[in-house]
């Protein structure tokens, strides 16, 4: 076996069923070091875990049942990293019920990078969709990089828009990361894979468990300043996401929607219990304060969009811009939705936009 002795200590102990993070703690706490817990005799450990998981950590470390994560490490793009590595992500030590080990495919260093969780529905509507991408591009542009959960719906386009921008996206899973769900989001993995990072508590080949995901939750908020919540029901897994960001001290953020959709209610009651409404990607920076600072344009870089050529500081609607400009409607309406969380214009009654800055 090529694993050192504690890393070793730490998979091993990670693999037990049935031993969570509290009877770690303890463990950790009585024993001093992983190594030391293996070395421990039985009456010792019946003193912290249940009998059946003090004869398991007795027969020692298997090799064999290592061998799948030894061979998974052998890509240089694969880490695991224990909650004593210089790499572990500092927002996670400020959580009560931070992971003991986390394994890691992508870029290390966005883990200690400002962040911002981004969740919402799998049933997503297109305008929230639209919402979620647009969101994270700029907040990814602005220096965040941008946390969600791989699901179908709202975190797949907060990926695709933090990808796409310069502080890039981290996956946070409940699965395995020899293991892509849902299998639909395959291609998005191998894009967070190449140029950002996909995190994971689990041991290699854990299923997707539903039991998983709120575990997964804590993990997306922890690593995070603050969560976004773009559109949620009032069932929606996001809204646990939400509590747990309240829970670790963070801020929460809500985009408002119709009083008539369900994929708005869940938003509706964050913000009724206190969560701050946002209507443009500025909202969320303002409130971050002293914790970001998004980085000041220059005049030359506030009017360089070329679309200015065409929209200027008089109203005007869609379809005339779309005549002057050659742009599709649909094309048009991204790029319209990206220049006003920008802050850069503004849409009026009637279906009009003006330029502001």
């Amino acid at each position: 076996m090529l694993l050192d002795a504690p890393l070793a200590s730490w998979l091993a102990l990670n693999q037990i069923q049935g031993l969570g993070n509290e009877s770690l703690r303890k463990l950790l706490l009585a024993f001093g070091s992983p190594e030391n817990i293996f070395l421990t005799p039985v009456s010792e450990l019946n003193r912290f875990v249940k009998p059946a998981i003090s004869r398991v950590i007795s027969e020692g470390i298997n090799p064999h049942a290592l061998a799948q994560t030894e061979m998974w490490l052998q890509d240089p793009i694969n880490h695991v990293l224990t909650i004593a590595d210089a790499d572990y992500p500092q927002s996670l030590l400020n959580i009560s019920d931070p992971p003991f080990l986390i394994f890691v495919k992508g870029r290390v260093d966005l883990l200690n990078a400002p962040s911002l969780a981004v969740v919402g529905s799998r049933s997503a509507t297109p305008q929230g969709l639209r919402n979620a991408e647009a969101f994270a591009r700029v907040s990814s542009d602005s220096g965040l990089c941008i946390v969600s959960g791989m699901a179908h719906g709202i975190d797949a386009s907060a990926h695709l828009g933090g990808l796409s921008g310069k502080s890039s996206s981290i996956a946070v899973v409940g699965t395995g990361l020899d293991k892509v769900y849902p299998s639909a989001n395959r291609d998005l993995a191998h894009q967070l894979a190449l140029k950002g990072t996909i995190v994971s508590e689990f041991p290699l080949s854990t299923p997707p468990l539903p039991s998983n995901f709120p575990r997964r939750n804590r993990i997306i908020s922890g690593l995070s300043l603050a969560c976004l919540v773009v559109e949620a029901s009032l069932q929606s897994g996001s809204l646990i996401t939400a509590r747990m960001a309240l829970e670790q001290g963070r801020d929460v953020f809500a985009i408002p929607g119709s009083i008539h959709s369900p994929q708005s209610k869940g938003c509706h009651l964050l913000i009724k219990q206190g969560a701050k409404l946002v209507e443009c990607a500025q909202d969320i920076f303002d409130e971050l304060g002293d914790h970001f600072s998004s980085p000041d344009l220059s005049e030359s870089e506030i009017a360089d969009h070329p679309l200015f050529e065409h929209l200027n500081f008089e109203p005007i609607d869609l379809s005339t811009l779309s005549e002057r400009s050659g742009l599709t409607i649909a094309s048009l309406s991204s790029i319209l939705l990206q220049l006003e969380l920008e802050g850069r214009i503004s849409t009026l009654p009637g279906g009009l936009y003006q330029r502001i800055v």
